[in-house]
């Protein structure tokens, strides 16, 4: 059975200019809205879980792999989508989250991270070991060392693969991407002026060191797993900016592909783009386009703009509060925001709730502000939103409305906030239905 990103492979060899977006988030309400436009749609549907997010030890939502796997399945089963049409990958799999431990330590917990992801059913697997760990010395780490650990990591999965073949003969195949200028996860930390397109040789060397390292591990025909080479193809974002993708800039590092016909591009960090630019990565080559933090801010406006309207139309002791309790919530529990966030204290304030870097996506499925997010819808269908007020705040769902695209209950209407960037990912795919 071939791997649905194989057969876009093959069609984009035979001259089809299509792509798949990959939606890296565990929230449950923007992979509901994931997987009902999957279902409309019949196309084949990447999730992807980071290795911050979901790994052996529960990550920030006390997930583990096989955990998200079934969540995503149970969530599929009950809209519709039939698991073969799902596709689900993890990403920056390697010792992301381990980087104070050394080498040998951290190698290990990133063994066991990839085994289970792999066991678990995932079959799209970001090799990253780029990150330095504590005992790697001074400067930058080198191809070879990026690629010797990922070889490593590639051995492991391939012996979780045999051990699910035991219990699940039919179990897929995994590719994987690999990659050693890979952005960090989430879009930038830090103001930037200007990015740095990768240069076709470092990603001529990145391919020929991989299959060195292979080849050195014992696994020569292991690079015929690995379809995509994350590259910088000069996209980025940051709290306020957004750095469009330039064709021109990028068009060497594409021409070069035309020299591995095995390979396309995986763009990280594709957030915020305009459809026009997601269109044209796609045309030349980088064909799996990585979301994340875009999803959640929609979802994020989206719930803002029912909490503006909440206090329009409900009485004060019945309101929700949303934004409020977030607020509250992330500033006594500022870990996941503190370290990316910078300024004075109004700054930070209004970074917390509008920054492109979405960190409201940590907090977004604590228990506490799932409530208020259920108490918010509840209020605003006990005091409807009348049409005009609709039209003041979610301009966009207004139109959808009136057009009888879209119903004006509260949930649907936040959710559709995650469906309009999803919509600029739909255009520049191209996908065909399964």
């Amino acid at each position: 059975m071939k791997h649905p990103l194989q057969e876009m492979m093959e069609l984009r060899s035979k001259g089809e200019k299509c792509g798949i977006p990959s939606y890296c988030t565990a929230n449950e309400l923007v992979l509901e809205e994931v997987l009902i436009r999957a279902k409309e749609q019949g196309t084949p549907v990447l999730i992807e879980a980071t290795a911050n997010q979901v790994n052996q030890f529960g990550g920030y939502t006390g997930m583990k792999p096989v955990d998200y796997y079934q969540m995503i399945l149970k969530m599929a089963e009950k809209i519709g989508v039939p698991e073969k049409q799902i596709i689900l990958g993890g990403d920056h799999l390697g010792p992301l989250t381990w980087q104070d431990d050394p080498e040998e330590v951290a190698m290990a917990k990133a063994e066991e991270l990839v085994y289970q992801y792999v066991y678990a059913g995932f079959t799209k697997i970001h090799l990253d070991t780029s990150m330095k760990v504590a005992d790697d010395p001074e400067g930058m780490l080198s191809t070879e060392t990026i690629a010797k650990r990922g070889a490593r990591l590639y051995k492991v999965c391939m012996k979780a693969y045999e051990d699910l073949l035991k219990v699940k003969p039919d179990a897929m195949r995994p590719v994987f991407i690999v990659g050693s200028e890979v952005p960090i996860p989430g879009g930038a930390q830090e103001e930037e002026d200007t990015l740095a397109v990768t240069k076709p040789e470092a990603f001529a060397e990145t391919v020929r060191t991989y299959q060195k390292a292979f080849e050195e591990a014992g696994f020569a025909d292991g690079m015929k797993d690995v379809i995509a080479v994350v590259v910088q193809p000069g996209v980025e974002f940051g709290d306020d900016q957004i750095f469009l993708y330039d064709h021109d800039a990028a068009t060497s590092l594409c021409a070069e592909l035309n020299h591995y016909p095995g390979f396309i591009f995986e763009g990280h960090s594709t957030d915020y783009q305009t459809k026009e630019c997601l269109r044209a990565m796609v045309e030349d080559g980088i064909a799996i386009l990585k979301v994340g933090p875009a999803v959640t801010y929609g979802l994020r406006e989206g719930l803002y703009a029912l909490s503006m309207m909440e206090k329009e139309l409900v009485p004060a002791n019945e309101r929700a509060c949303l934004i409020e309790t977030i607020e509250e919530t992330m500033t006594e529990k500022p870990d996941n925001w503190k370290k990316h966030y910078h300024g004075s204290y109004k700054q930070l304030a209004l970074a917390r709730k509008y920054s492109f870097s979405d960190r409201v996506r940590y907090y977004i499925g604590d228990d506490e502000i799932v409530e208020t997010i259920d108490k918010l819808f509840d209020n605003l269908r006990k005091y409807p939103i009348p049409m005009n007020m609709l039209h003041q705040y979610m301009p966009i769902q207004y139109d959808a409305v009136v057009h009888g695209a879209l119903d004006k209950d509260p949930k649907a209407l936040a959710l559709d906030g995650v469906a309009q960037f999803m919509r600029d990912y739909e255009y520049a795919a191209q996908q065909k239905s399964m």
